[in-house]
């Protein structure tokens, strides 16, 4: 949850810290975000093979943890060049590939004993939920201190100024009369010297961004703390290959064929879903700030308050604990004290929004967790309802399920795209034609169920395929996939100026459906192997 948090921070706001600080085009953003997230999953191939010849897998996580501290620091440090910020980055990914396989593989092992293998895809559904819980309030910690250093420099945010001020220094700017208007609204003043006011408002925003990531570094810290408390209660194989016999499992070298190679099938089809999946920080969150509304009425703003969103999180949450068949007269009276406070809490978050509230792009990126942490119980139980009855789809089944929800997720950007100047016909100035929020929130919950059809269930159907001695490397090879996806995120930034809105979201509806397609064709395959 801890390295999620400082992760989702930094995630949130990477883009457009690039294009403020060093003037950078969308698609060479674009390409720095995408080489480094493939870097943080491709380096977990590093992370796994070192964690399964020493089988120290616990202190290869907390070797990760510590590097990645080191990392976000480095990123906090002001006025730092490109050099050092690639440095922070490249950083942050090798102490990410030795902590993240390595962790998962650690939550299989917990269920290799036969009694608990039944539980593995809702063991990894609960993981899945608690990291998400950091990653809701990450976007709003960058948002805040951002924000507050604005202030606290005599300026307020708006999602245009920075592309503007580039401009005006480096004398691409044309008619100054728009900038000028926002310079003088974000100054609360009248701005004589426009260059001098546009160095001065990048280097500010710039600087609020670094104290954003060194919250994420505070972050860290709280995540080492946690695990090096509670890490004895974790699988130990070190202790059983320092005596000289592992308590893994023996395998056959034809069983281990067999299922290498189902895992190799699934490796190269979830790299299209990543691809889809991950532009939510990167092409959806230019259209958060390029295409969408800078305003929400008092009803939407519930939303995007983070306070407010929350307490519609735990109304729901008591509400489904209400209704669940399942659920005890006890939990039933928990539900409805939960839906209560909840709606009440949200009334009054309500009564206190006014008719126009600011909203800012960084925000959207908390949905997605936030779908992740409250849908999860539903999925959950629907799941738990479906094995009681022998209904539960194989985990590879719901692999192809999830991918074909990701494709419904884009067709909703594609309609809500449909008639909007394209980016290139705009040369660099802002959209007056913009669109409801709740495209982009819509997307994001889409979205999400696919993902928990797909992320914890991958991470469940590799635990389970993969040969015991080769469990970390496996977990690396399946953020390897991520990451080759992650790397061909640049298809969407290098798109995004060249081509129509809508026909960048249909690129990834084809990508999706392929995939769906490649997992029902061999499926029988792939769920021949879990067995």
């Amino acid at each position: 949850m801890g390295e999620r948090f400082g992760f989702y921070t930094m995630m949130a706001i990477l883009v457009m810290f690039l294009q403020a600080k060093f003037n950078m085009s969308s698609d060479k953003a674009g390409l720095i975000y995408s080489t480094f997230y493939f870097a943080i999953y491709a380096l977990a191939l590093l992370g796994g093979f070192i964690a399964d010849r020493t089988q120290n897998y616990k202190g290869v996580v907390a070797s990760g943890v510590v590097i990645m501290f080191v990392g976000y620091i480095l990123l906090a440090i002001p006025g730092m060049g490109l050099p050092m910020a690639i440095i922070g980055l490249g950083t942050i990914a090798l102490g990410n590939g030795l902590f993240k396989g390595n962790l998962q593989a650690l939550v299989g092992q917990m269920y290799d004993a036969p009694e608990y293998s039944k539980l593995r895809d809702t063991a990894y559904s609960i993981f899945y939920m608690g990291i998400n819980v950091g990653a809701i309030f990450a976007p709003n910690a960058a948002r805040a201190v951002r924000t507050w250093h604005l202030g606290r420099n005599g300026f307020t945010y708006d999602a245009e100024m920075t592309g503007l001020c580039n401009k005006m220094i480096d004398g691409t700017l044309g008619d100054p009369a728009h900038f000028q208007q926002l310079a003088d609204k974000v100054s609360g003043q009248p701005v004589a010297d426009l260059a001098a006011f546009a160095q001065r408002y990048l280097d500010v925003f710039s600087t609020g961004y670094n104290y954003a990531f060194a919250i994420a570094a505070v972050a860290m810290l709280i995540s080492l703390t946690c695990y090096m408390t509670f890490k004895r209660h974790l699988p130990e194989r070190k202790k059983a290959g320092a005596e000289g016999a592992s308590d893994a499992p023996v395998m056959s070298k034809g069983e281990e064929k067999q299922r290498l190679m189902a895992l190799l099938m699934v490796f190269l089809v979830v790299i299209f879903f990543w691809m889809s999946f991950h532009q939510n920080g990167l092409t959806m969150t230019f259209f958060a700030r390029d295409y969408t509304v800078k305003t929400v009425s008092a009803g939407w703003n519930l939303a995007f308050n983070i306070w407010s969103l929350l307490s519609i999180g735990v109304a729901a949450g008591g509400l489904f604990t209400l209704v669940k068949p399942s659920s005890s007269s006890r939990a039933r009276m928990v539900g409805a004290s939960l839906l209560a406070a909840g709606s009440i809490l949200a009334y009054n978050f309500y009564r206190s929004f006014s008719a126009n509230n600011p909203i800012e792009p960084e925000t959207f990126q908390q949905f997605n967790a936030f779908f992740v942490v409250f849908l999860t119980p539903v999925v959950v139980s629907a799941f738990a309802w479906l094995r009681e009855r022998q209904m539960e789809p194989s985990a590879p089944r719901k692999i192809g399920i999830g991918m074909v929800i990701a494709a419904l997720g884009f067709v909703i950007l594609v309609i809500g795209s449909l008639g909007l100047p394209s980016p290139a016909s705009l040369a660099g100035q802002p959209s007056a034609e913009r669109v409801a929020a709740h495209w982009l929130i819509n997307s994001y919950l889409i979205l999400t169920f696919a993902e928990l059809f797909l992320s914890p269930m991958g991470l469940s159907f590799v635990s389970r395929v993969a040969p015991p001695r080769f469990q970390g490397l496996m977990q690396g090879c399946w953020l390897g996939a991520t990451a080759i996806g992650n790397q061909l995120l640049f298809v969407g930034s290098s798109m995004w100026s060249r081509i129509e809105i809508w026909q960048v979201w249909a690129i990834f509806i084809v990508c999706c459906l392929l995939s769906a397609s490649v997992v029902f064709i061999l499926l029988k395959r792939l769920e021949a192997a879990t067995k």
